[in-house]
């Protein structure tokens, strides 16, 4: 094997790899192996290798140096700033000593795992300006030597991972989207607030996932309403037309697509249901929407269903697992009529060919922008006396949702674990109606994480009602269309909540906080969770008990999943730090690390 350049090599950082390179004295061979894949049985406890750790995004890693006895004594051990101050959603990826990270916009850098010293930093220009849910990233996919990475342009591009040169570089995505709106309103109107056009763009904002040699990514931007004030109140339009989301998955040597499933398509109408899958009333005037089918029939084209999360894998059933976003035009229902099948869905696809194996429908015909966009968690759990192989999908409505991942049966739905009211309300004209949770859930984007080890899922909630209000208006031509428009209102707060999927999902228990939480959990084996909380504070909880064991203050909001990993023997937990403008956390611009003074790590477990 050829030496790499020593312009080319990093620091050697000694793993649980050390068998298989103790006769590579030189670090460029070192660097080389670990571009190389390893063996299921060969992969590192101590590395962060998954957008989720494994493929089964459970986010539990079994570290066991940093525990509940310990924890106190958790202090900062390095941090690296970007120089790209904005939201900042990574998930960092650590193979072999190198931490990997993306950057708002779409950049990538490469850091020193152990000291967060910059190796290399790619940046990545786009193509527009409009951007469908702003600058972040959620993370990149690393396997055979490569980085990957989904672009806010609707590009998926191979950096080498040695350099960060770019190895190929292709279009996901064609076009930017738009949503359009002729009518000429009052400035106090809402939609007078937006003008006539909003640009939302159609991009790439979740890891890829690498399996098999496909990688695997999805689009959003498709659906997505428009923003008067660049925050979380949105003006959905019944006239707007879009595109539908899809998934596809391409050639990890080459960039060439393999193939490609649309969420909407012919059919999409479904069976009119006025109820949810698990019983909801829906409130759906069903005769009206049938009248209307037949001027609407190609409503499915422009149907939406954004793909905000990185899928998971069920490699021995060959399933690729992920949920699809509201149908479009957001919230404004009236040209839509039906089901709109598959949005707001969980999903499974064969991941060899792209064949729909199954879905399930949390909300049909959605009027309220609940999108199923966090990372679902593959398990096996003990039901009614058997092992059954489950999903479980954190919703923006408040409920976890286990489903059998053969078949995507339904077992149960858990507790509520945010404050409900309204559910599945239709918008009214006027005041409006106000729902709980509102339009950001619930569960938004935030990873959850799986403690394997006492069946508890640990899940980042909001609790932020939100006023919805319908508009009947007449444009200048004399063409009547409805939108919809949204309005917070003064109720905040978050919910940090461990679920007992053991016992039918009660709630084990439940830490609020006064801001919400976005940004998701790790799980470890040393019995604790770890999340941001609000107030530019980084936490760790009793997995077990709950009550916060740790915590410290940073520069900027953390609102980013963290993750752990081993460096030189050391267990670090890491985490992004740079706010969430949506939200109204302070943006910034850091990576930071925490790890135990060395007399601490070195004392014994507690049991």
């Amino acid at each position: 094997m050829m030496l790499l350049p020593a312009a080319n090599t990093v620091p050697c950082h000694a793993s649980v790899h050390r068998a298989l390179r103790t006769s590579a004295a030189r670090c460029g061979l070192a660097l080389a192996l670990a571009a190389m894949p390893l063996p299921a049985a060969l992969a590192a406890d101590g590395d962060w290798t998954q957008h989720g750790r494994t493929l089964d995004n459970q986010r539990y890693s079994p570290l066991h140096r940093v525990t509940v006895a310990n924890v106190a004594g958790l202090q900062p051990r390095w941090t690296w700033h970007s120089g790209v101050n904005a939201t900042f959603q990574t998930t960092p990826i650590v193979r072999d000593g190198v931490m990997y990270v993306s950057l708002p916009f779409s950049g990538v850098a490469a850091l020193d795992a152990a000291s967060g010293r910059e190796l290399w930093k790619y940046s990545h220009t786009s193509r527009w300006k409009g951007l469908c849910c702003g600058p972040a990233n959620r993370g990149v996919a690393v396997a055979g030597g490569k980085v990957y990475i989904g672009t806010v342009d609707g590009r998926l591009l191979a950096l080498d991972a040695r350099t960060g040169a770019v190895l190929w570089d292709v279009a996901v995505a064609e076009q930017s989207g738009s949503t359009e709106s002729s009518a000429s309103l009052a400035q106090d109107d809402p939609l007078g607030k937006v003008g006539r056009t909003g640009s939302t763009g159609i991009g790439i904002s979740m890891a890829p996932i690498v399996f098999q040699g496909k990688v695997f990514v999805a689009v959003n931007g498709v659906g997505y309403g428009l923003h008067p004030d660049q925050g979380l109140a949105v003006v959905g339009i019944s006239q707007t037309r879009s595109q539908s989301g899809f998934m596809a998955a391409y050639d990890a040597a080459t960039g060439a697509r393999l193939w490609k499933w649309d969420v909407t398509g012919p059919g999409w109408e479904g069976t009119f249901r006025n109820s949810t899958g698990d019983g909801v009333p829906m409130h759906r005037d069903i005769d009206g929407e049938r009248n209307a089918l037949a001027q609407y029939q190609d409503a499915w084209r422009y149907g939406g269903g954004s793909i905000y999360a990185s899928p998971v894998v069920d490699a021995r059933r060959h399933l690729l697992i992920f949920g699809t976003g509201n149908p479009s035009p957001q919230m404004a229902d009236s040209t839509r009529p039906g089901d709109n099948l598959h949005t707001s869905s969980l999903v499974a696809l064969d991941l060899r060919d792209g064949r729909l194996v199954w879905a399930y429908q949390q909300v049909p015909h959605d009027r309220w922008g609940y999108d199923v966009a966090t990372p679902p968690v593959l398990l096996d759990l003990r039901w009614q006396g058997r092992t059954v192989p489950a999903v479980a999908e954190a919703s923006k409505l408040g409920w976890v949702y286990v489903h059998d991942r053969r078949d995507g049966t339904l077992l149960f739905k858990s507790e509520a674990f945010v404050p409900q009211s309204n559910m599945l309300s239709p918008p009214t004209t006027g005041e409006g109606v106000v729902i709980a949770p509102g339009i950001a859930g619930g569960s938004n984007w935030s990873p959850t994480a799986y403690d394997p080890a006492h069946g508890l899922l640990f899940v980042d909630a909001l609790h932020l009602p939100t006023r919805y209000i319908l508009h009947q208006e007449t444009d200048k031509d004399g063409h009547a269309f409805t939108y919809v428009s949204t309005q917070n209102v003064e109720e905040h707060a978050g919910t940090l909540t461990a679920i007992d999927l053991r016992h039918g999902g009660r709630i084990a228990w439940q830490e609020r906080t006064a801001d919400p939480l976005v940004g998701g959990t790790l799980a470890t084996a040393g019995g604790l969770v770890f999340t941001g909380i609000g107030e530019q504070k980084f936490a760790a909880f009793d997995a077990v008990k709950g009550g916060r064991l740790w915590e410290a203050s940073l520069d900027a909001g953390v609102n980013a999943p963290p993750v752990s990993y081993l460096a030189h023997g050391e267990q670090l937990v890491a985490v992004a730090v740079g706010g969430n403008s949506l939200f109204g956390f302070k943006t910034g611009d850091s990576v930071a690390a925490f790890a135990l003074p060395a007399a601490a790590a070195s004392k014994p477990r507690a049991h």
